[in-house]
């Protein structure tokens, strides 16, 4: 569980767009999740083609990773994660980079850490 967060948010946003199973397999959630939160969240809002296939930005799978942090990780019902972005959304966002780019670093210095037990 932990390789895959550290997966979600060491993910480098490369592409313009990306399907729904590729974002699911970012977040190590189902697929179902993501259509499920796209009904329940407003700032959720792919881009559909003409047969209905999502694409979401760079910009989408930063939106989802704020629910993400919300849901998954405070642990907040989803009406309460929805209330906290409507009112406070450069606030939540402020905090979820703030705490990826500590994971970022955690995740760094453990690979420093690992180097130097293994020169030992």
């Amino acid at each position: 569980m932990l390789i895959n967060l550290l997966k979600l948010f060491d993910m480098e946003l490369t592409k313009k767009y990306y399907k729904i199973k590729e974002v699911a397999e970012f977040l190590n959630i189902p697929a179902s999740t993501l259509r499920y939160w796209e009904s329940q969240f407003t700032i959720i809002k792919p881009k559909r083609n003409e047969h209905g296939t999502r694409f979401y930005t760079p910009a989408d799978v930063e939106k989802i990773r704020m629910v993400y942090f919300l849901v998954k990780e405070k642990g907040l019902k989803l009406e309460a994660a929805e209330e906290q972005i409507r009112h406070n959304h450069s606030g939540v966002s402020r905090k979820h980079q703030a705490i990826e780019r500590l994971r970022k670093i955690r995740t760094q210095l453990q690979g420093m850490l690992d180097a130097l037990h293994e020169l030992r």
